[in-house]
């Protein structure tokens, strides 16, 4: 799996994080799936990956 580094505003930062301890999950589990959805509503034409949980 490709890897990307970004750079984040210390509150977007804070509230995935947030996130991600609510869901039981990690920060970059979070970032894929905001980044997953975000193409599909975007680009509804975009085959899903088949390994995203639900």
């Amino acid at each position: 799996m490709p890897r990307a580094s970004v750079t984040l505003r210390p509150d977007v930062y804070e509230t995935l994080e947030h996130i991600a301890r609510e869901k039981k999950v990690s920060l970059a589990w979070v970032i894929r799936e905001a980044a997953e959805t975000y193409i599909a509503d975007r680009w509804p034409l975009f085959p899903p990956q088949k390994d995203t949980p639900a």
